[in-house]
């Protein structure tokens, strides 16, 4: 009803776990752990979420806004492990109040875990400053949580504002 009232036509809305294709793209809507509002006096109204985008075998997750959660294995083992996934690494201090709406760089390396993805981008940090962390910390904080984890820093990679970057996604 809302895009419809912007003029947008044609568009479906979904729940966790269903499922809509256009083609040759299917995409899942997934969970996550956040909260919704659009105004001040709407809040959860609507559902929060990330997605699963599979077109041609290959598997894209975007993990929207969210916190760490046990929802990770829960995508895995319903979606499969994704070829590349979108993780949220930044507006996590102070965690007391933000841990459970967003992820620290420590989280996300946990998610990618959980989900089996093959690899990484962060997302969710560096535009604006939101929480109390520094603009810059959460790719350092990624590059700390990566090595603890024992990763290769072109599994979970941050871009730069503007940049392209090609990912090698064999055939499936």
């Amino acid at each position: 009803d809302y895009l419809a009232s912007k003029g947008i036509h044609g568009a479906t809305e979904l729940d966790w776990w269903q499922h809509h294709s256009h083609g040759e793209a299917h995409i899942t809507i997934t969970p996550s752990r956040h909260f919704a509002a659009r105004g001040l006096n709407d809040r959860n109204h609507a559902l929060w979420g990330g997605f699963m985008l599979v077109h041609r075998g290959h598997k894209i997750y975007f993990a929207g806004d969210t916190g760490y959660t046990k929802y990770f294995t829960d995508i895995r083992e319903r979606c499969g492990a994704p070829d590349l996934a979108f993780l949220p690494i930044g507006a996590y201090e102070p965690r007391w109040f933000m841990g459970p709406v967003h992820m620290n760089p420590q989280d996300a390396v946990m998610a990618f875990a959980d989900l089996g993805a093959k690899q990484a981008i962060g997302m969710h940090f560096g535009t604006f400053q939101l929480t109390e962390e520094a603009i810059d910390a959460p790719e350092r904080d990624l590059a700390i949580a990566r090595d603890n984890a024992g990763m290769a820093a072109d599994q979970f990679v941050t871009l730069d504002f503007g940049e392209t970057r090609l990912f090698n996604m064999p055939a499936p």
